[in-house]
């Protein structure tokens, strides 16, 4: 049986929240959704999305911003790319294309391994999931392969500053990499993110450190601990550092946007 207040919470979107100031209590799960909604739209506004573009969402989750995309926008082609196919299955089920024109598509595949043709593509997101993914040069290759010239890569990260890194090395023995939330790496730096766009191609359009805004999830997430059972030990401590980093500035959530250069 589903946990009804988690459900609310995560019922679209799988990712924080954000919060113009941090309220005194811990938010609700209506309001966690609220906030995980705003974040969602943070991402793709950074993208500049515009009507007719084809927006390609990869770990797409529950379909969540597609669908706030889907309601702002008009004449939209949006395709969900997620490497598991019972998220998909809800996302499916969930996700309405909204206004007259918009297209809705979902692929099961890997985000490194994307089965698109080259430049087919206006904008990439990836909302809070990057560091899932097997290799993040990989997907940056891909992302640049699928998107026209002037095409738009958008993401939201954890990204460490360098002194963190020995520590996140740590926690990728457990529980950072094999707990609550999966295999993860944070060890990319704001240096390397840069790097990256350098090695393939991208020239770097927007960063923001929205981390303040954040705040707000943990208090929330650790009011939810209790009903996560056997998980509930591995949640609380990997939440904890990634709390701990953040409120000391060692761990920064960014949004970042890059632009394929051309037309």
């Amino acid at each position: 049986m589903e946990d009804t207040e988690i459900c609310e919470a995560f019922g679209r979107h799988v990712h924080w929240g954000y919060w113009d100031r941090e309220p005194e209590q811990a938010p609700t799960s209506a309001e966690f959704a609220r906030a995980a909604e705003r974040l969602s739209r943070e991402v793709w506004e950074a993208a500049a999305i515009r009507d007719g573009d084809r927006v390609v969402d990869v770990g797409c989750g529950f379909g969540g911003t597609l669908a706030s995309i889907g309601a702002q926008r008009s004449g939209v082609s949006l395709t969900g790319v997620n490497i598991d196919h019972r998220q998909l299955t809800r996302a499916a089920r969930l996700t309405k294309t909204t206004r007259a024109g918009n297209t809705l598509a979902w692929l099961c595949a890997d985000a490194c391994a994307l089965p698109l043709a080259d430049a087919v593509c206006d904008v990439v997101l990836a909302v809070e999931c990057i560091f899932h993914f097997p290799d993040r040069r990989r997907f940056f290759a891909e992302a640049w392969r699928v998107l026209k010239p002037g095409g738009r890569l958008a993401l939201s990260d954890f990204v460490p500053v360098g002194v963190l890194l020995p520590a996140t090395a740590a926690a990728g023995l457990w529980p950072g990499s094999r707990g609550f939330y999966g295999k993860v790496d944070m060890r990319c730096t704001a240096r390397r993110y840069a790097k990256l766009a350098a090695e393939t191609g991208f020239v770097p359009s927007f960063d923001r450190d929205i981390t303040r805004h954040t705040l707000p999830t943990y208090p929330f997430l650790r009011r939810l601990s209790p009903r996560l059972g056997n998980l509930r030990l591995s949640a609380t401590m990997e939440t904890l550092f990634a709390e701990l980093a953040s409120r000391l500035g060692l761990l920064r959530y960014r949004i970042l946007a890059f632009r394929k250069p051309g037309d």
